[in-house]
């Protein structure tokens, strides 16, 4: 696949709350590092993160804008709510190696307040 294939699906499948979808786009050794966050490595962790995600805010991502740029993919997004962010994709034979996302954490918290349960 093409970067912005994997991107398409990763798309997909994060609006269809699909951990193991997800999981399935990632290198067995990737990191995902949302900036705002600790780096998450390896694709069962990535895994464990998206679950807990979707279990904690009902999340959807409109692409707003996507570019490539080699084995890159980029993301310019937002959600219903008005949270934009943008990502960066680095994909190896097909599968992402690296992610790098950026959004603001205190609007995040702002639109999707931590459950108090």
């Amino acid at each position: 696949m093409t970067p912005i294939q994997v991107l398409d699906r990763w798309i997909a499948a994060f609006n269809a709350a699909d951990p193991d979808a997800l999981a399935d786009l990632y290198h067995p050794d990737a990191i995902n590092h949302q900036v705002v966050r600790e780096p998450v490595a390896g694709r069962d962790a990535i895994r464990a993160m998206f679950a807990a995600e979707f279990a904690a805010a009902e999340m959807v991502c409109i692409a707003e804008n996507k570019f490539t740029d080699g084995a890159w993919a980029i993301l310019e997004w937002r959600d219903p709510k008005g949270l934009r962010g943008c990502g960066f994709f680095h994909v190896v034979e097909g599968r992402i190696l690296f992610q790098r996302g950026y959004w603001d954490r205190l609007s995040a918290e702002m639109l999707y307040p931590p459950s108090s349960d």
